[in-house]
């Protein structure tokens, strides 16, 4: 299961982000995955928590944004969101495709406890 370690690289890149704003906790973050990024939501969900043990991400809540698959057709132009994992024109039926979203894994947003004890919402895009 590759979620395990997709999971502990997002609280790496997550606490670098944190500790550059002088952060004591990570009580949530906000994650973006396309459904094509092979990366599954559930699975990630479930090795969270265990990956954020004694880190600063330690209790945070995980909040998942999938992105849906859209292409743009070189024939019609059209852009369109295809049943994965046909990735072919809805509109025309063309293969001639260019996947235009639905690969994203990334961190959109976090919630940090600063030194002083305010909550800091939104480091975005880390």
């Amino acid at each position: 299961m590759h979620e395990m370690a997709i999971a502990l690289a997002l609280i790496e890149q997550a606490e670098k982000a944190a500790k550059e704003q002088g952060a004591r906790a990570i009580p949530g973050i906000t994650v973006v995955v396309g459904r094509l990024s092979g990366v599954d939501p559930d699975a990630l969900r479930a090795v969270f928590e265990l990956a954020a043990e004694e880190s600063l991400a330690a209790g945070a809540t995980l909040e998942i944004e999938l992105v849906e698959a859209r292409v743009r057709c070189r024939k019609c132009g059209k852009m369109s969101r295809p049943e994965p994992p046909f990735m072919t024109c809805v509109e025309c039926g063309a293969l001639d495709v260019d996947l235009e979203c639905g690969r994203e894994l990334y961190i959109k947003s976090m919630d940090v406890d600063v030194e002083d004890g305010k909550s800091e919402g939104g480091v975005s895009n880390v």
